[in-house]
């Protein structure tokens, strides 16, 4: 579903998927918990072509938070088999279609061979251009900003050479532009620690279907949407 180029539209550079519901998704179906995750992986293949085919840039995806740990042990256990996964099977896939996979997160925390995938699949795809895929993983926004501390204490930086720039560098991947916007599925209207430093200034959209249920009108109407708003930054 290709839509006409307009040069008046205005294509966010930076979109930030929640991607919520997968859980409530299957329990409405009768279906296993696990169903729904499946599901919301199948449907993560798809979307970055969606979002990238019409001019975004970057696609951070929340795939797993800092919280989730305390969920049930089968579930995470399932999470992290899937997760581990996704990165082998998809990266050749992605790397052909030229897409850079970065990730975000305490990615040396996770178990098993996961941090080895991570590390692998960054290596394979940095010099892609296509799309940049930024996968947070065992991310949480107050975690970040506190990883970002420690480091600046660790090289001892003073008073005087602390400022925006310096946080923003220190920060998992601080060379990303901020999100312009910033879309949870489920209906659930909270961000849950996702990108705080980077979502001062971004627009925000929360969408009444689960994430399982999200399809490419979707992201047109994301677009759509981002289109009526009106960017001040602060300013007139």
């Amino acid at each position: 579903m290709e839509e006409p180029k307009d040069g008046r539209r205005k294509v966010p550079v930076h979109v930030g998927l929640i991607m919520d519901g997968n859980r409530r998704w299957a329990r409405e179906r009768n279906l296993p918990t696990l169903e729904g995750h499946l599901k919301g992986y199948n449907k993560l293949q798809h979307v970055p072509d969606w979002f990238f085919l019409r001019g975004v840039k970057v696609l951070s995806v929340y795939a797993f938070s800092t919280e989730n740990w305390n969920r049930e042990k089968k579930e995470v256990d399932y999470l992290m088999n899937l997760l581990a996964r996704a990165i082998e099977d998809d990266l050749d896939e992605f790397h052909r279609k030229g897409y850079k996979l970065i990730f975000s997160g305490r990615i040396d925390e996770l178990p098993g061979k996961l941090p080895e995938l991570c590390e692998n699949a960054a290596q394979k795809t940095k010099s892609n251009g296509s799309g940049t895929i930024n996968i947070c993983l065992n991310y949480g926004g107050r975690p970040e900003l506190l990883d970002a501390v420690k480091k600046i204490v660790k090289n001892q930086l003073t008073e005087e050479q602390i400022h925006e720039g310096i946080i923003r560098k220190y920060l998992y991947h601080g060379e990303l532009p901020d999100p312009d916007i910033i879309v949870r599925t489920s209906g659930e209207e909270r961000i849950s620690g996702f990108l705080l430093w980077q979502a001062a200034y971004s627009e925000f959209l929360f969408l009444k279907k689960y994430w399982p249920d999200f399809e490419e009108m979707d992201v047109i109407n994301i677009i759509d949407e981002y289109n009526k708003r009106e960017r001040r930054f602060g300013g007139n």
